[in-house]
């Protein structure tokens, strides 16, 4: 993940995505979602990376489990800090209030199940912020579709 996500080897997000894939689609007591998401950058965040490495696994993972990938769906209200460099009880502070619905998308999102794809949960603020976003907006259900866990101290 950190080759992908710092090192910008993009070959990996299909790599990374076929291992989502499969491990969805061979999960019996998960149901799959109706859409995915992407969790957004940032645009500074995404003008120092030059990428979004959610959404470039999110990218064939829909392709793969031919579902609709929303990429007009939520937004990043406001830069926030790395996650990775704050204290747990820092996160949650941090990320709260950072995602939006775009009002446009508001009709499309009530009743949905939509699906959360991201690249590493460490706490899950940044995963709970957004599907909150998500279900007060009317979003039905929320899954987390995430690669990796970095294992806490």
């Amino acid at each position: 993940m950190l080759a992908l996500k710092f090192g910008n080897r993009l070959e990996l997000a299909g790599l990374f995505a076929g291992m989502l894939h499969d491990a969805l689609m061979n999960a019996p007591s998960l149901e799959v979602p109706q859409r995915l998401i992407a969790t957004p950058l940032g645009p500074q965040r995404l003008v120092e990376r030059g990428f979004n490495q959610a959404l470039e696994i999110a990218k064939p993972l829909s392709r793969k489990a031919g579902l609709v990938l929303d990429t007009k769906l939520v937004l990043r209200q406001r830069e926030t800090q790395a996650q990775a460099l704050l204290h747990p009880d820092e996160r949650r502070k941090n990320i709260r209030g950072a995602f939006g619905i775009r009002p446009e998308a508001i009709d499309r999102l009530r009743g949905l199940h939509v699906g959360i794809v991201d690249d590493v949960i460490t706490t899950g603020e940044t995963l709970n912020e957004l599907a909150a976003t998500l279900k007060r907006f009317g979003a039905a259900r929320v899954t987390n579709l995430v690669f990796a866990r970095t294992v806490q101290k």
